[in-house]
């Protein structure tokens, strides 16, 4: 491996730990350590650590004399951890999602100061997800406890965990677009903003949100005696029990989505028997038609044709843009133990960009990983007459993916296009009928095969992209 192969595969998102840095040769993840960097990691594999299944499987790998300019240091050694099949951020995810991951990363972090040991920053981006299970990625966050130093990832967690996580347990306002518009999450002043007199009195509240806001203003310009006083009284065992009171505080926020006609969407539609019948034969056909590493089912719902999809696929991303849904789902996934599907709440009108430094810290959800299949149905209407996306501009999008296709069209006749058509001007959408939709989809893709359902009223269609 040459110098030059590592920069050029070096993972964006990584830089700012001077100690250790993620990059990538081939299909292999690996990571470049500096000499106090290795020194943590032997520390961290004596303690048993990096057994089971809470922290990525790691492995040492050789090349660190061939990795020169990876680190701000000189590297001393490389490791390599086992691929994630796709990398999600916390802006998609649930609110059990981000609750399992903090609970995740204040367990380690317990377990590392039962052997000296600490995680020294606290964000979420360091957890990922193996399909419904949390999974801990930065094995560089270990390091060797300092003698008189406070839990130094609290405010980190307090702004991408526990805030968040108030934001929608107490207020119901969903945390996601915050988190997406701030990379560093919600500080101390903007959550005491937002919480209301009567909220002080909730557990924990007072002392992480307002008195939290109100010490950081008041020695916002006195940093170095702050560090001089806290390091004086600091003692590990105040350590273990502020992590243990904030494990409790996390452990009682709950949130339930509110009934409504999404969240029983796959319960409450216009589908026949027969029609809800042919479609997971169509699905199910096409699903098992080969080896499909990654497949997208985008407008997932309740995930009814993501479980069909896993039967012939290694990884399926299921995306939706309403969060109740995803979060039963993520719930029962939880329960099964299924590694094999990702669910994730995301607007496809209105999708996660690159975002960070350069805009390549967090990458667009293509830029991750494109698929082989994507299922687009019962959702061409919601993105064409819901979000006015023209319906040419939605088949380009999914053309240039490169993937196979499963989509479904319902036409004006369906009840639910009836009902998304209903308040719109007349002949807002003329581009919004099956022979335009079938000439469009042609144009794009080679339609493998087409059905319609016995209802009438829903047309499917299975496609390979056109080759150039």
């Amino acid at each position: 491996m040459s110098t030059s192969s590592a920069s050029a595969g070096l993972e964006p998102g990584s830089f700012r730990d001077p100690e250790s840095r993620v990059f990538y040769a081939g299909d292999d993840v690996l990571r470049a350590l500096s000499a106090d960097g290795l020194s943590d990691f032997e520390a961290l594999e004596a303690t048993g650590l990096l057994d089971g299944e809470r922290v990525v499987p790691t492995e040492r790998a050789d090349g660190a004399a061939a990795v020169q300019g990876v680190l701000v240091h000189e590297p001393a050694a490389v490791l390599r951890h086992e691929r994630i099949p796709f990398v999600s951020y916390p802006y998609e995810w649930t609110f059990s999602m981000l609750k399992d991951a903090a609970l995740l990363q204040l367990d380690l972090l317990l377990a590392a100061l039962d052997h000296d040991m600490v995680l020294k920053d606290s964000t979420p981006y360091n957890v990922q997800f193996k399909g419904a299970r949390p999974i801990f990625v930065d094995v560089g966050s270990f390091e060797r406890m300092r003698q008189g130093e406070p839990w130094v990832g609290y405010r980190q967690f307090c702004m991408l965990y526990l805030y968040p996580l108030l934001l929608q347990s107490a207020k119901g306002v969903p945390f996601q677009p915050w988190l997406r518009g701030a990379i560093d999450g919600i500080t101390p002043a903007q959550m005491r903003g937002v919480m209301s007199f009567r909220d002080r009195f909730r557990k924990g509240v007072f002392t992480n949100v307002f008195l939290h806001a109100k010490l950081e203003e008041r020695y916002a310009d006195r940093p170095a005696q702050v560090k001089r006083e806290v390091k004086r009284v600091f003692k590990k065992e105040l350590l273990v029990a502020n992590v243990r009171k904030m494990r409790k505080l996390v452990q009682r926020l709950e949130w339930s989505p509110p009934e409504g006609v999404w969240t029983a969407y796959g319960e409450r539609n216009s589908y026949t028997d027969d029609d809800a019948r042919r479609k997971d034969e169509f699905v199910r056909e096409v699903a098992n038609s080969r080896d499909w590493k990654l497949v997208w089912d985008i407008g997932a719902n309740n995930g009814r044709y993501s479980r069909i999809a896993a039967e012939g696929a290694r990884t399926v991303v299921a995306v939706d843009a309403d969060q109740g849904p995803v979060e039963l789902l993520y719930r029962d996934l939880r329960d099964d133990g299924n590694e094999q599907i990702l669910p994730l709440t995301m607007n496809l009108a209105d999708p996660s960009p690159g975002l960070g430094w350069r805009g390549l810290e967090r990458r667009s959800m293509p830029e991750r990983g494109k698929p082989d299949l994507v299922l687009a149905l019962a959702l061409v209407h919601h993105v064409t007459i819901s979000a006015n996306v023209p319906v040419r501009e939605f088949i380009d999008w999914l053309a240039s993916l490169g993937s196979a296709l499963v989509i479904e069209f319902p036409t004006r006749e369906d009840p639910m296009v009836k009902q998304l058509l209903a308040p719109k001007r007349d002949g807002l959408h003329p581009d919004y009928e099956l022979d335009f939709f079938e000439r469009t989809l042609k144009d794009a893709f080679e339609v493998e095969k087409s059905e319609r359902l016995e209802s009438g009223t829903r047309v499917l269609y299975h496609a390979r992209p056109k080759r150039g």
